[in-house]
């Protein structure tokens, strides 16, 4: 019947064989894994039980990503698959599963960032040139939104380790949703402490 997901065929606690009182059953059925790679969006529908539907991921290319402390949510593409805590050859074959740890485009927050707070983030890497340029846009704008800037500068402090990324352009984030059930890969930019972890993991396996 392909593959079965009960646990009549497993043993029990103590280690004793269970009787096999019946056959089979189509509930007790699975589906194989999804699989989902990186690539041009291609999801396929999988008619389920009682007439529901699945979303199977096949490809996937972009997300939404949650950045919790500043409450903002943006799509951006996903770039690559850099840890997970299961397998490391869905990370060789950036396989996107739930709880994968990838690297996404940094741009749609930084542009928020910016427009919000009117600071340049990843400084360290800011040329001279483009710090000209930055301050140039910023003294353009009108007396009302400087003054909203000035009130917002109390809150602006970005986490360094969140900064440095913000430099590279690239974000560390967690997968939230699962691709291959949902058809969506959504998720939260790390910080803090998860951020620290997941950072010494990844320098680790290196």
């Amino acid at each position: 019947m392909g593959i079965s997901r009960d646990s009549r065929h497993k043993k029990s606690a103590t280690g004793a064989r269970r009787a096999q009182y019946r056959k089979k059953r189509k509930f007790d059925s699975g589906r194989p894994a999804a699989n989902t790679k990186l690539g041009g969006k291609r999801i396929h529908t999988v008619r389920t039980r009682g007439g529901n539907t699945k979303y199977r991921a096949l490809r996937l290319e972009a997300g939404n990503f949650s950045w919790a402390s500043e409450g903002q949510a943006r799509k951006t593409r996903v770039l690559t698959v850099v840890y997970n805590a299961s397998n490391n050859e869905l990370v060789r074959t950036n396989t996107l599963v739930k709880g994968a740890i990838i690297q996404v485009d940094a741009t749609p927050f930084r542009t928020w960032y910016e427009g919000f707070y009117g600071l340049p983030l990843g400084k360290k890497k800011l040329t001279e040139a483009k710090a000209q340029e930055f301050d140039a846009a910023v003294n353009a704008k009108s007396e009302q939104r400087k003054k909203k800037w000035e009130e917002r500068k109390s809150d602006a402090a970005v986490d360094q380790l969140l900064d440095d990324q913000f430099a590279a352009g690239r974000l560390y984030a967690r997968i939230a949703s699962r691709p291959g059930q949902s058809g969506r890969c959504d998720g939260y930019i790390l910080e803090g402490k998860e951020l620290e972890f997941y950072i010494k993991k990844i320098k680790s396996r290196k």
